[in-house]
């Protein structure tokens, strides 16, 4: 289903206008992907029973002609607008350069508990607790993709791993880590400790260093935002750890830290 677009003003394609402003509404169950590293990796999970699903894609006529394998191997329900570059940065607010953007159905978040249930008996978890920030949210996919972690929790307060930014930033992460929202930190410590894992929290006041600490078969790692951090009440409740770093400056970012962190754990 390839079709020209060439007027930005194209009700068929409405769904793709104003993309940043879109942004900061939110898509209310839908997301939008830029980029062909982050297309492919869709598209080859598409059609699991808890896939996210392809609504459409717009390409620009350069793009469309570089991923004909792509196109190949859409669903034929799918629709694939093609517009002028000019058409299309008029369409989207601003130049993108990449040419592409892929609209989707999120799939439906599991429920946190039910989501554990089905992990064995090795398990690496990742808790984002408080992050507002859509760069240090895509890092941590990123992270959890490259060292194998299995899941990846989020709190009410946190921002959505599948908003435009976050999703470029984890080069797709986000859309294939299994995630699932929980309310706050105390109840994801809860939640995890009850399903026998061994709950560490990432702190500068950590109580040992990384390096002591020896990975066991289920384990989840805390990460708070920066600057406030973890709250005190979720350090009393966990194992406390601290990366050791030059004396006078304590402020290691917080994707970085999950980086240094799911690495130690992952035993890559």
């Amino acid at each position: 289903m390839i079709l020209p677009v060439t007027e930005a003003a194209d009700p068929c394609i409405a769904d793709f206008r104003d993309v940043r402003e879109r942004d900061l509404v939110g898509r209310q169950g839908s997301f939008m992907a830029e980029g062909e590293v982050v297309l492919r990796l869709l598209v080859s999970r598409l059609g699991g029973a808890n896939s996210h699903r392809l609504r459409a894609l717009l390409l620009s006529e350069a793009q469309a002609m570089r991923l004909a394998d792509v196109i190949t191997a859409l669903p034929e329900d799918v629709p694939i607008y093609v517009a002028g570059q000019k058409v299309m940065d008029q369409v989207v607010g601003f130049p993108i350069h990449r040419g592409i953007l892929a609209l989707g159905a999120a799939r439906p978040l599991p429920e946190p508990g039910a989501l554990l249930d089905r992990l064995g008996d090795r398990a690496l978890v990742v808790a984002a607790l408080g992050l507002t920030n859509h760069d240090n949210m895509g890092g941590i996919f990123r992270n959890a993709a490259a060292f194998g972690a299995d899941v990846v929790l989020i709190d009410a307060a946190s921002c959505d791993p599948l908003y435009r930014k976050a999703i470029r930033v984890s080069v797709g992460a986000s859309l294939v880590v299994p995630f699932a929202r929980v309310m706050d930190g105390a109840s994801a410590v809860d939640l995890l400790k009850t399903r026998g894992f061994e709950v560490v929290a990432l702190s500068p006041a950590g109580r040992e260093p990384l390096s002591r600490l020896v990975r066991p078969p289920r384990v989840a790692a805390l990460f708070g935002t920066e600057g406030p951090g973890l709250s005190d009440a979720v350090m009393a409740m966990t194992r406390t750890v601290a990366i050791p770093m030059a004396a006078g400056f304590d402020s290691l970012n917080v994707a970085t830290t999950s980086g240094i962190v799911l690495h130690h754990l992952s035993g890559v």
